[in-house]
């Protein structure tokens, strides 16, 4: 009998302009209306708002891919192979790539955080852990490096649900999509409409406090970074799973990070320190380049 292997992710392909369109469309309409709690909260009471437009906002690029496939009846198996939900046709390489994603991703953070510092944009109080204890009063440095611990093993796993309503769309299923156009421009447009994507956050000074529509460009800088390196995940093993534990793990690590280090008396500069900062630019841009046009940067 003969076996017959089952055809390997695609990693380029064509798509229609309408199913282009159409999850744009979903996805981006779905942001806005899901910030709708955000922009109408009081100003004294945002973080219930904030905490449903996070969660409605993650889940429009998922509902974009389902918009998509219901429109095009395909193979329900085939869909999900192409967009990213399997392991590739090779298991072992997916859960190993995840793992050191999961271990890498807070050691950029600290990396970023420890430059920041250096450069005078993220001033940090290891000493007497004041911006830690704004929230835990009586906190002592066990207790902050435990509450560490917990936060780099558990919280990707929690983050995971969000982060995969994001990347099922932009890189599961846009990613692949925009391949046509080069892995560079793939890469460099997914980022750009990424970051725009945010915009109903970023106006709200979500990413950079005060800045309203100016910190959109800043983001989407950000977004074509994280992103870049996200993206080659998705190419380089086939799957999404890579990328949803490394935007998990980002999203879940880097507060934690950040209120551990934090100085109560001289808040850091968003916009030129930690990840999403100028520092993270060059840092996880600097990553993204080094992944992309070496030996290793061509899909799997």
């Amino acid at each position: 009998m003969t076996h017959l292997k089952s055809p390997a992710p695609r990693q380029v392909i064509r798509a229609r302009p309408a199913d282009l369109l159409v999850f744009l469309a979903v996805a981006f309409g779905c942001a806005w209306l899901a910030a709708i709690p955000l922009w109408t909260a009081p100003p004294n009471a945002p973080g219930a708002a904030l905490q449903i437009t996070l969660a409605g906002m993650q889940l429009s690029p998922t509902l974009a891919v389902l918009a998509v496939w219901l429109l095009r009846r395909d193979n329900a198996r085939m869909w999900a192979r192409d967009t990213g939900l399997t392991f590739g046709g090779r298991p072992g390489r997916v859960l190993g790539v995840t793992a050191l994603t999961w271990i890498a991703v807070p050691l950029v953070v600290a990396a970023t955080i420890a430059i920041s510092a250096l450069v005078g944009v993220f001033p940090t109080d290891l000493a007497t852990l004041s911006g830690y204890r704004q929230v835990f009063p009586q906190s002592t440095h066990g207790f902050a490096a435990t509450g560490l611990a917990i936060a780099l093993v558990v919280y990707p796993l929690l983050f995971a649900i969000g982060a995969f309503g994001e990347e099922w769309g932009w890189r599961g299923w846009l990613l692949p999509r925009l391949m046509p156009l080069g892995q560079g421009r793939a890469l460099l447009l997914s980022g750009v409409i990424w970051g725009v994507w945010h915009a109903p956050l970023t106006v709200t000074g979500h990413h950079y406090p005060g800045l309203g529509w100016w910190g959109v460009p800043l983001f989407t800088v950000a977004c074509v970074a994280i992103g870049s390196v996200l993206g080659w995940l998705r190419l380089r093993t086939a799957s999404v799973w890579p990328s949803v534990i490394g935007h998990a793990a980002l999203n879940g690590t880097m507060p934690a990070l950040y209120l551990v280090v934090s100085d109560a008396r001289h808040p850091a500069d968003p916009v030129l320190g930690g990840v999403f900062g100028v520092v993270g630019w060059v840092v996880v841009g600097g990553i993204a380049l080094l992944l992309t046009t070496r030996r290793w940067a061509e899909p799997a």
